[in-house]
């Protein structure tokens, strides 16, 4: 009964160790020395060995969430979109009503200028 799972097993079994075998080698080879370019700030402007408790701008939670209304739209639209044919009325309903929501939040990010390029100009200044 479980010989069909033997494969499953042997699959996760070997990817683990070449998973593993590949932390521990780039652990042991990569070089542990410190220098300026590594230790500078990259793309966000803090600097990285700083405390965690730091503050972020607010711009940046602003891009988080203009990011995860495209990628909800995208992941509730495709399946909809590929059984179209045969849903009923109300899922036509609910689906304008979830697109409304999202063009109502993406009118909100555009009016906070999340959509500005001045505003990330300014944060890396």
């Amino acid at each position: 009964m479980y010989l069909e799972y033997f494969n499953i097993v042997i699959c996760f079994s070997v990817s683990m160790v070449i998973s593993s075998l590949l932390i521990i080698i780039s652990y042991v080879l990569a070089p542990k020395k410190r220098y300026n370019e590594k230790l500078s700030a990259y793309e966000c402007g803090f600097d990285p060995v700083d405390g965690t408790r730091g503050t972020f701008e607010v711009h940046f939670y602003i891009v988080g969430i203009l990011f995860l209304i495209f990628d909800v739209e995208i992941a509730y639209l495709f399946p909809w979109v590929i059984g179209i044919n045969s849903l009923p009325l109300s899922s036509y309903i609910s689906m304008y009503i979830f697109l409304f929501l999202l063009t109502v939040g993406f009118i909100f990010e555009w009016k906070k200028g999340a959509l500005n390029w001045a505003n990330f100009v300014k944060l890396s200044d």
